[in-house]
């Protein structure tokens, strides 16, 4: 039988197989480039990868960090996600040039650009309300208004502001769709997916967003199609991949989100995962 999982373990094996040896900035990488995988999100579901376990509330505690527009890392430190903490290190930012952000301060990366797009940046611990761009609430505002609307974009990626930015945004830009005057999907372009361990977060936060847009929205939560520029394995990883892509996949679990009227009042007891079954966990470490 055929799981959407799949998916992803075939695109683990093409690369491994198949893949270009490159040598990067952060090492060497088996890399391919232009790849897509769709995920159905019908029925409540949610696609958390089943081969080994993942860690859900670490990705969705992440995503909240997003939606609530905030850049300080120590938000993140202080509900023990680690995530970010390579590149929030004093050592990353000087390598970036960022001599004049304190430690942890990411500048204007992913909730900035959501929220406050392209709006002067100081500092983390500043007040940005009512600057720059809010444009995931005006993703959702048009979802009610002009649900068929082909310009409803969301970018996370500012040339303006790269430069400022702990971390170039990978995920960079989404496109909301709307069908049979209820379905919703959401298509993503990621230009650089580190498959072993961003992949499965990525599959993960997204397809919450949607679930939470389609509250805000009484649409259906209908499809999550996932477009990868450039997707590469780190040569550290590619033995726990092996191991990985010899697991059967389960079904994907189900979610049962409370409903909220604004995309700022989520809060992770709203979230309830049912059914997930998984394989142990594989531990792999991030390459900064």
């Amino acid at each position: 039988m055929k799981y959407p999982e799949h998916q992803y373990l075939n695109l683990i094996k093409k690369i491994i197989d198949k893949g270009n040896v490159v040598k990067t900035r952060n090492g060497n990488v088996k890399n391919i480039f232009g790849s897509q995988m769709k995920f159905s999100l019908k029925n409540n579901t949610i696609p958390l990868i089943t081969t080994k376990k993942l860690s859900w509330k670490v990705c969705l505690k992440e995503l909240l960090w997003f939606i609530s527009g905030k850049t300080d890392n120590n938000i993140l430190k202080n509900q023990n996600v680690k995530i970010w903490n390579g590149n929030a290190s004093r050592e990353f930012l000087d390598s970036r040039g960022l001599y004049h952000l304190q430690e942890n301060d990411l500048g204007p990366v992913y909730g900035h650009q959501w929220r406050f797009y392209n709006a002067k940046y100081r500092t983390c611990n500043d007040d940005y309300t009512n600057l720059g761009i809010d444009q995931l609430q005006n993703s959702i505002d048009l979802l009610k208004t002009d649900p068929y609307s082909r310009r409803n974009i969301i970018t996370a990626w500012n040339p303006e502001q790269l430069n400022e930015m702990a971390l170039p945004p990978c995920h960079i830009l989404m496109q909301f769709h709307v069908s049979n005057e209820k379905d919703l999907s959401l298509s993503l372009y990621q230009r650089s997916a580190d498959i072993a361990l961003g992949v499965p977060f990525n599959i993960a936060s997204y397809s919450f967003l949607m679930h939470m847009i389609c509250k805000l929205t009484n649409m259906n939560p209908n499809e999550f199609i996932y477009n990868i520029g450039d997707a590469h394995i780190y040569e550290e990883h590619i033995s726990d991949l092996l191991i990985q892509i010899d697991r059967k996949p389960y079904q994907f679990p189900k979610l049962i989100l409370n409903k909220r009227n604004d995309i700022d009042k989520f809060i992770m007891d709203d979230f309830k995962i049912s059914n997930y079954k998984y394989y142990p966990h594989i531990k792999m470490d991030m390459i900064i």
